[in-house]
């Protein structure tokens, strides 16, 4: 297999200098931008433009659906076209300039992702508004924050969370001074933004105030601020990221030269179902990719349980997901399998053994068993609408496990992605059909340099053989800094280059491995340092785990952990081994923390890691880490200090177990 076939080097490493500055790698970028990045259409000046474009290319193409409820019963997507939206847009701008608010001020959206959502975002668009999303899972307290910090002055909300909003009076009303329903007000709710100096509008209500009027729209520049995006953080107050018109274009062109160069552009005729936060990057970039297509998008009813339904009755061409959701479609499909009969299950076993074979010797999914595809495989891509051709995961780690066995199932590309707020985004994509890159986020896109940063007091070396570092990143889909911020921006941003934070593998074909987190580095008590997230990483193999927390400290010897087993896994071998009861009691079995233990300890000796890298201790909690309890960020990046704070008792248990 040829080296380095993705990436091609356009700068040599060096050396660390005096004064402490570690070695660097050599920098590369895609081999698809190895005559240069991709430039955008001169008249794409701002994110208005991505949308005014389609408007005038393709003014009949569906752009936003939404079920129509027909007797409490959902029905079909009924759609409003680019020209209708376009039309509503223009109305809502001119009802913000009605009211005083123009050029450069904050509004706020604040909900789950709806038609309204993003018709807000079109006006802010047009008239040059720092569009800055409300977290919907952030909680009252940083809406609060954000509210204020942002100096957010017009507020467009979900009908349902209005009350939410008024909670954050009175400290927010010295910014907040107008809030707009995406639906209907309620008399209380009046009276309540009444009593706190708040002027409070329906949809309908606030659309008639500027029936009559027309504003020009202002001039705007690809250096102007687009929007302001608040990351969650796992530790302190959330940052807002300000990302630019600019990098948000340039963003589009990357992802746009990397489909069309694998075969796998977008086309008007592409359908996206909407669900995934619209106040992250990820869905938000994924949107106008498909807005500057003229495709459409549909939006689910906001909720998890009948999410399956609203594919089946929309059925999208791209379906984008964090692993907690295809976590959850590959437990359904293992739960389905393990209920059918024997022949059922040795078809499915030849059928994906020989499939998974001719993909590994190099075919494309959909000629490597067309028979099995139809077969067996359909049911799969059934569940999903039947039209699915691109399956992209992001946000944090999908197990490999997990990626192998959909890649053979699914028949789509299941292509694993990388990047942060603060790179706008989609910054490496996995190629199709390149099975080797299984486990990895792929090649940069065709729009940014990447090279690795040593981490000495790791062990990571970027100029070794196989380099390793601290990712950073150089390009114009960087973020333009922390609002008000200006020493957080300091630390990540230097000479031009994105600190991530995150540790990577350049592999031979060019694609990045996720091996480590710079920050999350803790010393035991004979003085090792321990690379938490890598042994996660690792542990995470165990099939019997759905989600794994490792902790150690100063004070210890060795490490424990909290571990969320896999439900079906667990049942499985408590039958096969006689452990009797529900899920519940089966984990609270010192047999099957023996099990676990053992498992982590088979896998730390197939990886050869070091004895004090090595968990002595486990404690089963069969509710997975959830944002309810604070333990995950919106990404599902683990909280450690809220973890730790949550899981105290268990942990000391555990330590003092070992003890006696």
């Amino acid at each position: 297999m040829a080296t380095n076939r993705y990436i091609v080097e356009v700068e040599k490493g060096k050396e660390g200098v005096g004064g402490g500055s570690p070695s660097v790698g050599s920098v590369y970028r895609s081999i698809y931008a190895k005559d240069g990045f991709p430039e955008p259409a001169d008249d794409l000046i701002s994110c208005w433009d991505i949308f005014r474009l389609s408007v005038e290319k393709s003014p009949d193409n569906p752009m936003l659906g939404r079920r129509e409820i027909v007797d409490g019963k959902a029905g079909d997507y009924v759609w409003q076209t680019y020209k209708e939206v376009y039309d509503v847009v223009i109305k809502l701008g001119n009802s913000i300039r009605t009211i005083g608010v123009g050029k450069g001020e904050k509004c706020g959206i604040y909900g789950a992702n709806s038609p309204e959502w993003i018709i807000s975002m079109q006006a802010c668009n047009a008239h040059g508004l720092y569009c800055v999303p409300l977290y919907d899972t952030l909680g009252a307290g940083a809406i609060e924050f954000i509210i204020c910090h942002a100096e957010v002055s017009l507020t467009f909300s979900e009908e349902k969370k209005v009350s939410e909003l008024l909670k954050t009076a009175p400290n927010s009303t010295k910014y907040l001074k107008n809030i707009v329903s995406f639906g209907e007000v309620t008399n209380g709710e009046r009276v309540e933004a009444e009593r706190h100096g708040l002027t409070i509008y329906s949809w309908d209500q606030f659309l008639k105030l500027g029936e009559g009027k027309d504003y020009d729209l202002p001039e705007k520049k690809r250096s102007d601020i687009c929007t302001i995006m608040y990351t969650s953080g796992t530790t302190g107050d959330p940052k807002g990221v300000l990302l630019t018109n600019e990098s948000i274009i340039y963003l589009l062109e990357g992802v746009k030269k990397s489909l069309k160069t694998v075969n796998e552009q977008l086309t008007s005729k592409d359908v996206y179902l909407s669900y995934l936060p619209l106040a992250h990057i990820f869905d938000r970039v994924i949107e106008e990719l498909f807005i500057s297509e003229a495709a459409s998008i549909g939006f689910w009813r906001g909720d998890v349980k009948i999410l399956i339904e609203d594919i089946s009755a929309l059925k999208p061409t791209v379906f984008c997901a964090v692993p907690r959701v295809l976590e959850r479609i590959y437990t359904g499909l293992q739960q389905k399998l393990s209920d059918g009969g024997f022949l059922k299950k040795t078809l499915f076993n030849f059928a994906f053994n020989h499939k998974h074979s001719n993909m590994v010797k190099g075919k494309a999914h959909e000629q490597a068993a067309p028979f099995f595809d139809k077969l067996v495989f359909k049911k799969v891509k059934e569940g999903l609408g039947g039209r699915v051709r691109l399956i992209l995961s992001g946000a944090a780690p999908l197990a490999a496990h997990i990626e192998s066995f959909l890649r053979v199932v699914a028949c789509a590309h299941v292509l694993q992605g990388y990047g942060l707020t603060e790179s706008c985004g989609g910054t490496f994509v996995s190629i199709p059909n390149e099975l080797e890159m299984l486990g990895t986020v792929g090649p940069p896109v065709p729009n940014v340099d990447i090279r690795l940063e040593s981490v000495p007091e790791m062990g990571y070396d970027a100029l070794a053989t196989k380099p390793r570092g601290e990712i950073c990143i150089r390009g114009k889909t960087l973020f333009s800094g922390y609002y008000k911020r200006e020493d957080l921006t300091q630390e990540v941003l230097i000479d031009g280059w994105l600190h991530t934070g995150d540790v990577g593998e350049w592999q031979p074909d060019g694609a990045m491995k996720i091996i480590d987190r710079k920050k999350n580095i803790f010393k035991l008590s004979q003085g090792e340092y321990v690379a938490v997230e890598n042994l996660e990483n690792i542990y995470s193999h165990v099939a019997a785990i759905e989600s794994i927390w490792v902790y150690g400290n100063s004070y210890e010897a060795y490490l424990v952990a909290v571990v969320c087993p896999s439900k079906i896994q667990i049942e499985h071998w408590a039958k096969e081994h006689n452990v009797s009861g529900d899920f519940e009691s089966i984990c609270q079995n010192p047999k099957t923390k023996e099990f676990i233990l053992g498992e982590f300890n088979r896998v730390a000796k197939d990886k050869k890691l070091k004895g004090f890298e090595l968990i002595k201790g486990v404690h089963l909690d069969t509710v997975p880490f959830d944002m309810e309890r604070d333990l995950i960020t919106p990404s599902y990046k683990k909280k450690r200090p809220q973890l730790l704070k949550y899981y105290q008792e268990e942990i000391d248990e555990m330590y003092n177990k070992a003890k006696k």
